[in-house]
């Protein structure tokens, strides 16, 4: 058993760890809160917060019965979204376990203010440093000792709750329950808030899970004992709420109860006890309470010192914190750290302000729980096997997902705040500590991959299969050469190996400025050009030339057709024309845009340094083009062996493995796949990416290779590896000042090798290529 700990906890060990983490300031501490802010509908937001709290625990008893280890949340958050995501589940959680055991120590001061009529023999602080000492040698001592000191507390405590609530129901006065189950007696936004407020209360369902490595029969006794202590509590909340507010009277400053001592306002259980059975009603409550609160920061320090320890054994945190005491066989030093934590709150902090940044944290991480458990199902995973299921997945997953952010939405800036700089400060120490240890990745990380794959690889084959005929647009102007011009032309018309394509070659000449200048631009009708000419010289490859004939005019721009038929089979034909115009770049995406062509072919414009930083015509024409676009930078393309084609960052574009095909089917050449991931990649990420180079090898028409590489420097390794091909085909990369200035990877790719290169460009004409979709496309193959 990983970590030397025992299997000692008990179903009801395992219920009083649950039951005793939730009852404390969840019920003696909220409700005066909750009623501050949505009055008698709190009892409403008790029953919400419940509702609410269960899809997170029906995820981690699934995920606890899979992997029945010590970490509990971190653990599955880990396993399930990586260690990036583990790191801020780990780090937060543990925080905030720490700050709700460090809130129940000090949080009974309007309890023993309450029963002392205002005067306290000793400081607050120093008798909860004292209690916390105490809980803290019995966790060094041993889980089996901690767990029997806890059935113990439940017992008592619960004994002296049922004797309120017995004694309680009979003197409810019903007229004081108006409004308790209508939201609009306070608002939806007051109730919403009040449920984020109570929603803590509940936290403690899961802490079962954080000593699931402790638990006897785990099968059995986790699922019965997180259902049933939540059932179990849930219950009790709303009596002992139902009872507050019947026998409770609304004071002056619109709180629950009756404000007799000054500090003593929110001790409201203890006024309704002595209300109900007279002062020894409030000797009950607080023997109530002092256990309740007492049991809260013990199963705090509990399961809080579980994070460090787990955090440790995946290397996320110092290996010193995975110590077993060789006497107790506890993390010692785990709970050493937590309790010199929980001390340091206790001393320092104001801890009823850091709850509700705790709550706010709690919120997100049960979100984040039920995202890992979505990931280690659709990740498949070979090592999850749980032995409890999670009912109706995923609508429940997705409705605990959506209803936490709700929540979090309604808790306040501070809390929000306070949540976004514990994630800062787990990202920092991610990046500085666990980034350079840790090489493994979560579940959902590789299911996302999986998905972005499997769309990748579905555009792709509906893109070969797809019988629609193809209009490109090659784009020449007064400085492309013949033998350039021969070479985008010869790439265009390959595509006729796969589809039907009619192919414009269109000539921008410049004009010079006239101040008189039409609004459009001319089209003349000439011979084509000697280049294109039948003749000794002329390629096997090349197609007849139809002149085109301007007939029509469409947006202000006129543009030519020929009139005839195209062809019905596939195959390539060409039409060719000249364009004057003052502004040819212009000029290429009107034609483009009013012609409504799918594909554009350009010269590639190296550009040099100063027209990189301000942005070159290459650069407006890529973000203005309508269509597809083709960069070609020609150095002699007579015909291919091979043709390399590398993946930017992210999966493959379709349009760049239909180009690389249809040439390769008119050359005889063979096809390599070059993709480069990070050196010393996750096992995951080498096999999901094998499997989608295989996919898409089974869907082009002639044969194709895969090399996959691991290097740091992703353009020096794919380029020594595409260095023999004959053609080159990459991407354009985003554009960004920072990568005009340094130099974007494709255009450095193109500039290392010798051979033709093309740059693809696919238009997005759905909308669809977001800025997430893109960062995961990135991320995930790269």
């Amino acid at each position: 058993m990983a970590g030397g700990l025992k299997r000692d906890l008990g179903l009801f060990s395992v219920m009083a760890i649950s039951i005793g983490a939730m009852v404390g300031s969840g019920i003696f501490i909220l409700p005066a809160l909750a009623f501050k802010i949505a009055g008698p509908t709190m009892l409403l937001a008790f029953l919400l917060a419940g509702l609410l709290v269960l899809p997170a625990a029906l995820s981690k008893i699934e995920m606890a019965t899979a992997m029945p280890q010590d970490g509990g949340t971190y653990l599955y958050i880990e396993r399930g979204m990586g260690p990036l995501f583990g790191t801020i589940a780990g780090v937060g959680t543990w925080f905030s376990l720490s700050f709700k055991g460090a809130l129940a120590l000090v949080g009974g001061v309007p309890y023993l203010i309450y029963l002392l009529g205002g005067e306290l023999p000793v400081s607050i602080r120093i008798v909860a440093i004292t209690i916390a000492i105490v809980l803290i040698v019995l966790n060094l001592v041993g889980s089996d000792v901690t767990g029997r000191f806890q059935v113990g507390i439940v017992v008592v405590m619960l004994a002296a709750m049922s004797v309120f609530v017995v004694a309680g129901l009979p003197a409810v006065e019903s007229s004081r329950l108006s409004g308790a189950f209508d939201p609009r007696s306070s608002g939806t936004l007051s109730l919403l808030e009040a449920t984020g407020a109570v929603y803590v209360a509940y936290a403690g369902v899961t802490k079962i899970a954080s000593v699931a490595e402790e638990i006897e029969n785990p099968s059995r006794n986790i699922p019965i004992g997180m259902l049933g202590s939540l059932l179990f509590t849930g219950a009790l909340y709303v009596l002992t709420v139902y009872v507050l507010l019947g026998v409770l009277p609304v004071n002056a400053a619109g709180g629950l109860g009756t404000i007799t001592t000054a500090g003593a306002e929110d001790a409201v259980v203890a006024q309704a006890g002595e209300l109900l059975l007279g002062t020894p009603g409030v000797a009950i409550v607080t023997i109530a309470v002092t256990l309740a609160l007492v049991s809260t920061a013990n199963a705090g320090i509990l399961s809080a010192s579980r994070y460090p320890f787990a955090m440790a054994r995946d290397n996320l945190a110092p290996p010193s914190l995975t110590t077993i005491s060789e006497r107790f066989n506890t993390p010692s030093r785990a709970v050493m750290l937590t309790g010199a934590v929980i001390l340091l709150m206790i001393a320092i902090f104001p801890i009823l302000q850091i709850a509700k940044l705790a709550s706010a944290f709690k919120i997100l991480v049960f979100v984040l729980i039920n995202i890992a458990l979505i990931g280690f199902r659709e990740g498949a995973v070979e090592e999850y096997n749980p032995t409890w299921i999670a009912p109706l997945y995923p609508w429940v997953q997705l409705f605990g997902i959506v209803a936490g952010l709700v929540l979090l939405s309604q808790m306040g800036t501070v809390p929000i705040v306070g949540a976004i700089v514990i994630i800062a400060g787990s990202l920092l120490w991610y990046y500085t500590y666990v980034r350079s240890r840790v090489t493994r990745e979560g579940a959902a990380t590789d299911a996302v991959r999986r998905n972005v794959g499997d769309d990748a690889v579905a555009r792709t084959r509906e893109l070969f299969d797809t019988d629609a005929e193809l209009d490109v647009l090659v784009a020449l102007t007064e400085r492309t050469s013949d033998r350039t011009k021969r070479g985008m032309l010869r790439i265009a018309t390959d595509l006729g190996r796969l589809r039907t394509t009619t192919v414009a070659l269109v000539e921008f000449l410049n004009i010079p400025h006239r101040v008189f200048a039409q609004d459009h631009a001319e089209i003349q009708v000439r011979d084509p050009p000697e280049w294109l000419q039948s003749g000794a010289d002329r390629p096997d490859w090349l197609p007849d030339v139809e002149v085109g004939q301007p007939t029509r005019t469409s947006g202000g721009v006129r543009v030519g057709d020929t009139g005839e038929d195209l062809p019905t089979t596939r195959g390539t034909r060409i039409e060719h024309r000249e364009i004057d115009s003052e502004d040819h770049k212009r000029a290429i995406v009107d034609v483009a845009t009013y012609e409504g062509y799918d594909l554009l072919v350009l010269e590639r414009d190296r550009g040099d340094f100063h027209r990189r930083i301000l942005g070159d015509e290459t650069g407006w024409i890529l973000k203005n083009a309508p269509c597809d676009t083709v960069l070609v930078e020609d150095r002699g393309f007579e015909g291919a062996d091979e043709i390399a084609v590398v993946a930017n960052r992210g999966a493959y574009d379709p349009l760049k493995l239909l180009i690389a095909d249809a040439v390769a089917e008119e050359t005889g050449a063979e096809i390599n796949l070059i993709q480069v991931i990070p050196e010393d990649p996750p096992e995951t990420q080498r096999r999901t990416v094998e499997e989608y180079h295989t996919a898409l090898i089974s869907i082009t028409t002639v044969p194709t290779r895969s090399t996959i590489l691991e290097a740091d420097d992703d353009v020096a390794a794919a380029a020594r590896f595409a260095q023999p091909a004959d053609l080159v085909i990459t991407g354009v990369d985003t554009p960004g000042f920072l990568g005009r200035f340094r130099g974007r990877p494709g255009n450095r790719l193109v500039e290392s090798v010798d051979c033709t290169a093309l740059m693809v460009q696919t238009a997005d004409r759905s909308g669809s290529r977001s800025p997430i979709k893109r960062v995961l496309m990135e991320r995930l193959f790269s």
